[in-house]
């Protein structure tokens, strides 16, 4: 497979405004995150983003950029418009997009991500791990996988949600937002309007599950930190300080 990295960024963010252009240990955090992306040796790595400065940045440290519109309301969106512009002739066949906010993310993790697509039925690949903390079983903001085990490291995606699932004896799945995309799923996804489920839990994934297509999820050891907040960035701070990779 001819694979790519896509890395959406934008600069909006309510929580932790300019996020991308935050400094860890010496270098702006989309920078980090094209970093480890690279690390995971899976293809060539470009960050999508609506802001020059971005970009800017992102050149600087010897990564390529893309320019996107601005009113894009998905990152999903985002890195369709990016691979139409730097891929036209549609030889990259698979897509990686890898949140621009994962800046302490192992490469491991990454590459991990593309291994559902052994089953040619699967449309799109994500991760989960299993939750270990009780308070998170209950945590609306922890988002589950229930799914059906097609290994010991696998499920096939049935529903994501919200809420506590599924019920009775047996491990909870923490689902971790890195997705990984066959050419024609993201093609067809970007094309699909929200969905009554996707709407109801604020999910965009479940609108993929509603209109019939596979999601398998590659079931890891770790959860990488998404920084969202100052408090998460002073901890990728210590981390990458700690790691010695300015």
């Amino acid at each position: 497979m001819s694979t790519l990295i896509l890395i959406p960024a934008r600069m909006a963010s309510t929580r932790l405004p300019g996020k991308p252009l935050a400094d860890i240990a010496g270098a702006p955090m989309i920078v980090h995150v094209a970093r480890r992306a690279a690390e995971s040796g899976l293809g060539r790595v470009v960050v999508a983003t609506d802001t020059s400065a971005v970009a800017e940045a992102v050149r600087a440290a010897g990564f390529e950029a893309a320019m996107t519109r601005a009113d894009h309301e998905s990152g999903s969106d985002r890195i369709f418009e990016a691979l139409t512009a730097i891929d036209p002739d549609g030889s990259v066949d698979t897509v990686v997009n890898v949140q621009g906010d994962l800046p302490t993310i192992e490469p491991e993790l990454i590459g991990a991500a593309l291994k559902p697509f052994e089953d040619p039925a699967v449309d799109i690949a994500t991760l989960g791990v299993e939750i270990t903390r009780d308070e998170e079983k209950t945590n609306p903001n922890v988002v589950k996988i229930v799914g059906s085990p097609r290994s010991q490291t696998r499920l096939r995606a049935l529903y994501f949600t919200r809420a506590t699932a599924p019920w009775g004896e047996g491990p909870l799945y923490h689902h971790i937002g890195l997705y990984a995309y066959r050419r024609a799923a993201l093609e067809r996804f970007v094309t699909l309007k929200p969905s009554p489920l996707e709407k109801r839990e604020r999910l965009e994934q479940l609108r993929a599950l509603e209109a019939g297509m596979r999601i398998d999820a590659e079931i890891v050891r770790s959860v990488p930190l998404g920084v969202d907040t100052p408090e998460d960035l002073e901890r990728a701070r210590q981390i990458l300080s700690n790691r010695g990779r300015a």
